[in-house]
């Protein structure tokens, strides 16, 4: 029996080789997984460097931001485009090539004499972590048997989920025990590694298609999430009313349409079916990797300066503070799908976003500047524990929604969809923390010299460093800022609380069923009867 792929357009081909054997597997799985952590690690290294590089630099705040972010914007605006070049030129070669292109510019980053040509080098980076990010998932989709699928793919979560953490670890470290250049040497030998891997055990595949690649639908696709992440990215910066920060919505929300439209009329030779967006498992699972890696983000912005500012501790023991949650997230991504194997892919999703929305609430409550650390600690492992159960099926929801064939697309697709999630967080979650400290902190500044107050009202860094001006106001300042921030923590994790609770009921009434692969489906209804 052949199979038949024609209603698409598209089939799959493999380089010839034979199917991996156990051994093959592993190494497979480890080469994706070193080349995500390179990607993902470099989200975010950068934000323990950006006092160095305003001094080395001679930058102002503005441009060490774009430093940072232009790097996220990047990779999210070609995942989609690059990820469904990747499916017809063939995976192996396009990881190969992303590798090759990011390890350029990583060494360029490093050796970057302005700023200008660190911007250039950070959108190389981007450029080449868009080619990397959808392929090492689309690899264990398309390579890996049914029974060890749901496996790989826990294992890929967990380096998404808990890469950005690990990196912020291991990059604060660097910065403490060596130059912050160094912190270019972490993705070049993790691009080194995953390319002898690569070269040694990843085989080929791609889609044979009759129909051209859909251009208009990836510059389209590409605007649309140039405009909508910038906006996520400069509205908390610039003003969410700023005519740049209106534009950029305005420009990203034109294009979105356009990209609809226009798929829905390309239908077939689609970049990305956008149909496929009524079925249950990849409009469900997308909804639950935006919401959970949202959350994930913004609680980031809200954990890292309580550590510093609240407990007054180093960015390295900050980063260190951090590892729980990363470390049970990993871990659960791992065991989830035993879990999903015994009750269910939908309720082992379900019961992950219960857990997380759980941690929040135990955090809103708990939550105190005199308790420190261990205030926070229960909240953070329940936290980690229900991402990782709710990720590895929602990841899988959205790769078997869509052929084998597609498997670019698909990945890219949850590739978006975490990038939307975490730049929507930080800025939702971060003016929310914002605007609770500002309210919380107008009642609490009475006596303070009217300079020192305004200057408090900014946030609560910006409060303990114009304490030590104003005499003996300083405790009281210092104090002030520090109880303003745990009611604008408070108001920030009940806002999450209630998002979470909002995706419980969305899952529990229209979340992906346990389902069969989109080409699994589609092979058996190809095959002749009595066959």
């Amino acid at each position: 029996m052949s199979t038949n792929h024609s209603a698409q357009g598209a089939a799959t081909e493999a380089d010839g080789g034979g199917a991996p054997d156990a051994r093959q597997l592993r190494t497979i799985l480890v080469a994706v997984s070193v080349a995500l952590m390179a990607v993902v690690a470099s989200v975010s290294s950068l934000n323990v460097a950006q006092t160095h590089m305003a001094v080395e630099f001679d930058a102002s705040q503005s441009t060490v931001l774009w430093i940072i972010n232009i790097y996220t914007l990047a990779l999210a605006a070609l995942l989609l485009p690059l990820g469904a070049v990747g499916d017809r030129l063939g995976r192996k070669p396009m990881l190969l090539a992303g590798l090759g292109v990011f390890g350029a510019a990583s060494v360029a980053g490093g050796l970057a004499p302005t700023a200008e040509v660190m911007i250039a080098a950070r959108v190389g980076s981007g450029v080449g972590a868009a080619m990397i990010m959808p392929i090492t998932l689309a690899v264990i989709t398309s390579t890996f048997p049914d029974e060890q699928r749901g496996k790989a793919i826990g294992v890929w979560t967990g380096v998404a989920g808990g890469g950005g953490i690990i990196g912020m670890f291991l990059s604060a470290l660097l910065v403490d025990v060596a130059d912050w250049r160094g912190l270019f040497v972490l993705p070049v030998v993790l691009v080194v590694a995953a390319l002898a891997l690569t070269l040694k055990a990843v085989p080929d595949s791609r889609e044979r298609s009759d129909h051209g690649f859909d251009t208009v639908g990836a510059l389209v696709s590409t605007v649309a999430v140039v405009g909508l992440i910038f906006v996520l990215q400069e509205g908390p910066e610039r003003g969410w009313t700023a005519p740049v920060t209106l534009t950029g919505l305005t420009v990203g929300v034109i294009a979105a349409v356009a990209f609809v439209a226009w798929e829905l009329r390309r239908r077939d030779a689609a970049l990305l079916d956008v149909r496929l967006f009524r079925e249950r498992g990849l409009a469900g699972g997308s909804v639950t990797l935006l919401v959970v890696f949202g959350v994930q983000a913004g609680i980031a912005v809200v954990l890292y300066p309580f550590f510093q500012a609240v407990l007054g501790w180093s960015g390295l023991l900050s980063t260190v503070a951090l590892m729980p949650m990363a470390v049970m997230m990993m871990m659960t991504s791992g065991l989830a799908p035993k879990l999903a194997a015994r009750i269910g892919s939908h309720s082992t999703m379900a019961t992950g976003i219960a857990l997380a929305g759980t941690g929040l609430a135990l955090m809103a409550l708990f939550v105190s500047v005199d308790g420190g650390y261990p205030t926070v600690l229960p909240g953070m492992l329940a936290m980690g524990v229900g991402m990782g159960l709710s990720m590895t099926p929602s990841t899988e929801a959205i790769t078997g929604s869509l052929p084998r064939a597609k498997q670019g697309v698909a990945s890219a697709l949850n590739d978006v969809t975490r990038e939307f999630g975490t730049a929507l967080g930080v800025a939702m979650l971060g003016a929310l923390l914002a605007a609770g400290y500002r309210s919380a902190i107008d009642d609490r500044l009475h006596g303070i010299p009217e300079g020192a107050a305004d200057t408090a009202r900014e946030g609560i860094a910006n409060a303990v460093e114009v304490a030590d001006g104003t005499g003996s106001h300083a405790q009281d300042l210092v104090h002030a800022a520090q109880q303003s921030f745990v009611d604008g923590w408070q108001q920030a994790m009940w806002a999450g609380v209630a998002v979470m609770g909002a995706l419980f009921l969305y899952v529990a009434f229209r979340g992906p069923k346990d389902a069969v692969r989109a080409d699994v489906a589609e092979e058996k209804a190809a095959e002749p009867v009595g066959a």
